[in-house]
């Protein structure tokens, strides 16, 4: 009983997505209220009829209390979530127990990453995010809103079976020769190659990697690039997951068995969810009128499958010299060069110098608002050289983006009455009127930034090829003629990465997880948790169990990381469980402890996909040790009960110290 729902202020379903019991349960409420023989309502309406009043009564707290609520329990133990995002309202649901409350909130702020991810600064700008999650067109929504609820349920899986996704840092393969072979091809063969061919079309790669299931094998980064943040390559993960899910009824297969895996495999199309319609029916059903003209009757449209030589179009955080771009446009590549083995391109599109410019407009004016709804008044006043200057770079922007066939009026008009209204004799044009003027100009730079940058290129949609298909299929081909004596080893060392076979001198220790925060990577002996397969946890049953131990350690330290501590011990039945955040310099030596900030209940979650804590804390600490380089570290372990504490505490120091170099290998 899960549901996700993106809501207007005005009740409006953006989005939604929920699970088969769900839906079920829904179907069941509204579809027995109807008289004998009428149609029942259309799935869509029945949601938002349920959720209304929830929507209603959120909205009104907040306009007359100035506060709204942002979780609560119902009678029948539904637990709802609620995070208001600009004027999007998320609501996350459970009714099954399976999920609490931090589950709920990290889900609504993952389904935002992947919204910006998807959308980039459009999101910036309320009116027209409701446009971009709730198309016209109701098959280009129907394609969308699948898309979306694919990719939360992709996150969800891989949350539950994946460690990398559970502590939110990604995993590289543990095989330092066969990397460091991989970035050096990726680098002078590969893509050399393609950013010197004709063929590429203005188009430059930025990072090339390669992936295993959700391991990162290599990756490199042009030496023009900004470093890519975990964040963003966590998202990225979980996109190319989507489109080529690994299959865990292969986990144990011989290798021969997953080079006989049929090709169209790989392609995956989320099921349709089941209609009342689907049950007593004949052959022709499917041509229903009703049906397929019905306007809100999303699930008898398809979605067809992904094209790997059709580019994504994904927004992406870039540091520069003259500073932090959040969003900036980038087209994704994903070649699968087998099945569970991925080859995925990045590159800096033509025009995209525009979406920095437009970034910087977008900032000043979001500055200027904040200052004028705060009272102000006098402060933006003063700052008019700043303003003086903003206002000869936008007209120069305008005249310059006019002439690359992008519709300017819209934009040209509000910003001629901003001028007139803010600069006025007197310089008193700086006032709490202004406060509209400035959100009008967000949403036109916003729409200059959509017709530059998506609107050829929507979700789903695809657009202008960029490399093209025959420099895609050139790659393809010398990676896989690089790769084809490791392909079977590549996808057997991913689930089995690192064994405990491997650390024979801490007896007593059952798993650990290693983290080093400040480059976003996880070391971890791999965990095998099928009926068919034996492990160091175990067999089928033994090992589920410890698997959810380990789940829930995580978990609780993440609640005990919140309230300000970064050490936890404890006893639960027959195991012991350690949890150890820490702080180093660049030499390895350990830094002194210092208290770390308290979050409040509803704060973002602990974690670098959702909202980048680490990154943070990193900045809270450095304070006071400005001019050298801080990094941050994280271990846990399981061992049993029986092994005395003052031993488990010796493991876990030499534990680290053993891990700390192979966590170094660079992201490049």
């Amino acid at each position: 009983m899960k549901c996700l729902l993106i809501a207007s202020e005005s009740a409006e379903v953006l989005f939604y997505w929920t699970d088969p019991e769900f839906e079920q349960n829904i179907q069941e409420q509204y579809g027995a209220s109807q008289e004998e023989g009428e149609k029942p309502p259309a799935f869509e309406d029945c949601i938002n009829t349920l959720f209304a009043p929830i929507i209603i009564s959120c909205s009104t707290m907040v306009d007359r209390l100035g506060d709204g609520y942002t979780s609560f329990s119902t009678e029948n133990n539904h637990s709802y979530v609620l995070h208001q995002f600009e004027e999007c309202l998320y609501i996350a649901v459970n009714g099954d127990g399976e999920e609490g409350e931090e589950d709920l909130r990290r889900k609504i702020y993952v389904m935002k990453k992947m919204i910006e991810v998807l959308f980039g600064v459009v999101t910036l700008s309320s009116p027209l995010l409701r446009k971009e999650l709730r198309p016209q067109d109701t098959e280009q929504r129907t394609r969308l809103w699948k898309h979306l609820q694919s990719l939360l349920e992709t996150y969800s899986r891989l949350k539950e079976q994946d460690q990398s996704f559970l502590v939110e840092a990604v995993e590289r393969l543990i095989h330092p020769t066969l990397c460091e072979q991989c970035i050096e091809f990726l680098e002078r063969s590969l893509v050399q190659q393609i950013n010197s061919s004709v063929e590429r079309a203005g188009e430059e790669v930025l990072h090339a990697f390669i992936l295993v299931h959700t391991k990162l094998l290599a990756f490199y980064s042009s030496r023009n690039a900004s470093t890519l943040t975990s964040s963003d390559l966590l998202a990225l993960i979980i996109m190319v997951q989507n489109m080529y899910p690994s299959n865990i009824d292969l986990e144990d297969c011989a290798p021969e068995d997953v080079e006989n895996t049929s090709a169209p495999d790989i392609f995956y199309t989320p099921e349709p969810s089941p209609t009342n319609r689907d049950s007593g029916t004949d052959g022709d059903s499917f041509v229903d009128p009703d049906i397929q003209m019905a306007e809100d009757s999303l699930q008898t449209l398809e979605c067809p499958p992904h094209d790997p030589s059709t580019p994504s179009r994904v927004f992406l955080e870039v540091m520069l010299k003259e500073g932090c771009y959040p969003m900036m446009p980038h087209s994704m590549y994903c070649l699968p060069l087998w099945p569970g083995i991925t080859l995925v391109l990045l590159t800096k599109i033509p025009k995209s110098n525009l979406a920095m410019s437009i970034y910087v407009f977008l900032e000043a004016f979001a500055k200027l608002e904040k200052r004028l709804s705060e009272g102000l008044e006098g402060s933006a006043a003063r700052g008019q050289t700043s303003i003086q200057d903003l206002r000869n770079k936008l007209d120069k922007f305008i005249r310059a983006v006019g002439t690359v066939d992008i519709q300017t009026s819209a934009l040209q008009s509000v910003w001629t009455e901003f001028k007139s209204r803010a600069f006025i004799r007197g310089g008193h044009g700086f006032n709490r009127g202004l406060v509209p003027w400035c959100r009008g100009m967000k949403t036109q730079l916003c729409g200059v930034y959509r017709q530059c940058f998506m609107a050829e290129n929507g979700v789903g949609g695809g657009g202008p090829q960029r490399l093209s298909p025959s420099l895609q299929d050139r790659a393809l081909i010398m990676v896989q003629e690089k790769l084809i004596d490791w392909k079977d080893f590549l996808l057997v060392k991913s689930r089995r990465n690192i064994t405990m076979v491997s650390y024979p001198e801490f007896p007593g220790l059952i798993h650990f997880i290693y983290i080093d925060r400040t480059a976003g990577q996880m070391i971890a002996p791999s965990l095998n948790i099928t009926d068919r397969a034996t492990s160091e946890l175990g067999k089928g049953p033994l090992a589920h169990f410890i698997k959810g131990k380990i789940w829930g350690l995580v978990n609780t330290s993440r609640l005990y990381l919140q309230k300000g501590y970064s050490t936890v011990t404890l006893r639960d039945g027959d195991y012991f469980f350690c949890y150890f955040l820490w702080f180093e310099n660049e030499t390895g030596y350990k830094l002194e402890v210092k208290e770390l900030p308290i979050l409040p209940d509803d704060s973002a979650p602990i974690g670098m996909l959702a909202m980048d804590y680490y990154r943070k804390l990193l900045r809270y600490y450095s304070k006071n040790h400005q001019g050298e380089v801080v990094k941050c570290y994280e271990l846990l372990t399981v061992h049993l009960g029986v092994i005395p504490v003052e031993y488990i505490l010796q493991h876990c120091s030499q534990l680290a110290r053993k891990l700390w170099e192979p966590s170094r290998i660079p992201l490049l």
